[in-house]
């Protein structure tokens, strides 16, 4: 899907939403105030879904783009909370005049609700943290990995993995330098990166040298797989610059991180385009025998995917860890559970038998609001099983 055809996509949802939220003022608020706050947010609504459809063509890439579009987002997804506790409201008061005693007749549709100001604010106040704390706020997530007779040597080797961080409106190349100096923090051997990162036509070129300008900071060196996304913005360019730099891009093959008499492997595919499902298969097969081929079969072997059912090939070549993202955890969790679950695995940690996965779940999004689902650094220790 393009830039554009995305933002004619959310114009529409946005039209329906905006429908919803209208609607339900007219429970919580009565009188002149329920006029001028309709008329308001009807006048904003008219605007910001006209930008949205239109908008995209001028903007896209802009700081502007990116400041307005997340204001616009914080409005209609609080439109969209305010219109889910109204319906919550008025089914539970419909449910209540059934079970009991029908209460007196009241002109009033604001003793439909009780302390009905409490529904914007509520919804206001949800939006603008998932669109705030929810998108800036990076966790860190350690995991140790066992592995069957782990050499001395790869004992304590330490992985970071960020995952589509989908530079443009809603990331910055600041914003990458910083992510990219937390992750050097925690002291990982070497950093992985699966798919979406480089989402920006007039930024890649930038933020391809930023990345390159720590490859000094993760010892190991920097590891790439290709996402959708890259495709999407002419993944000729982009190979020809990342063969450029330091940074280790696996293209359906692998490389040898540490050498010894049990190497440490890393491998990489590419993100199968073909959407009908016996083709998707048949190129996740092939992509994956190209990259198995030439690794030593003694090899620990950490495989670098973007689409997370590469976890299931990765466990019938036996590969000891298997990290993925594409999925961005569904940017809405509750209890670390995704609301949206997709896809087969949609976020977090996966064992088959005694090959490891992880779906990361992303640093960026192309809509800007998370709930529940922060963006992460994934900190990777290999210990001997």
């Amino acid at each position: 899907m393009t830039v554009h055809m995305f933002m004619i996509a959310a114009a529409a949802v946005m039209f329906v939403l905006s429908m919803l939220a209208l609607y339900s003022l007219r429970y919580v608020f009565e009188g002149n105030t329920y006029k001028v706050v309709y008329r308001g947010l009807l006048a904003f609504d008219v605007v910001a879904v006209a930008g949205m459809a239109i908008g995209s063509f001028f903007l896209h890439g802009t700081f502007w783009a990116g400041s307005v579009i997340r204001i616009i987002s914080i409005v209609f997804v609080a439109q969209f909370f305010l219109s889910v506790l109204v319906c919550i409201a008025v089914a539970l008061r419909w449910a209540d005049r059934r079970l009991n005693a029908p209460m007196a007749f009241s002109r009033s549709r604001r003793q439909l609700l009780k302390r009905a100001i409490v529904y914007p604010a509520a919804a206001m106040a949800a939006a603008g943290y998932g669109s705030t704390c929810g998108v800036d706020g990076t966790v860190e997530r350690e995991y140790q990995i066992p592995v069957r007779d782990l050499p001395e040597h790869l004992r304590g080797f330490r992985i970071a993995q960020l995952s589509d961080v989908h530079l443009g409106m809603f990331f910055s190349l600041e914003r990458l330098k910083e992510l990219l100096r937390q992750a050097a923090k925690g002291k990982p051997d070497a950093l992985v990166l699966t798919g979406d990162i480089f989402d920006d036509v007039a930024l890649n070129p930038e933020a391809i040298q930023v990345l390159d300008s720590f490859a000094g900071e993760f010892p190991s060196g920097i590891w790439y797989c290709r996402g959708n996304h890259e495709h999407f913005r002419g993944i000729e360019r982009i190979q020809a610059m990342l063969e450029e730099t330091q940074i280790h891009s696996l293209v359906n093959s692998s490389e040898i991180v540490v050498e010894g008499e049990r190497p440490l492997v890393f491998l990489g595919v590419d993100y199968p385009m073909k959407r009908e499902e016996k083709v998707f298969q048949s190129d996740k097969r092939a992509f994956m025998e190209a990259a198995m081929h030439n690794v030593p079969g003694n090899a620990v072997k950490v495989l670098l995917a973007h689409h997370p059912e590469f976890i299931d090939n990765g466990a019938e070549k036996g590969i000891e860890l298997t990290l993925a993202g594409h999925t961005h955890g569904s940017q809405f969790g509750i209890f670390g559970i995704p609301v949206f679950p997709v896809f087969k695995y949609t976020r977090g940690m996966v064992q088959h038998g005694e090959s490891y996965g992880y779906v990361h779940c992303g640093n960026g999004s192309w809509f800007p609001y998370r709930i529940g689902c922060p963006p992460e650094i994934a900190y990777f220790t290999l210990r001997r099983g």
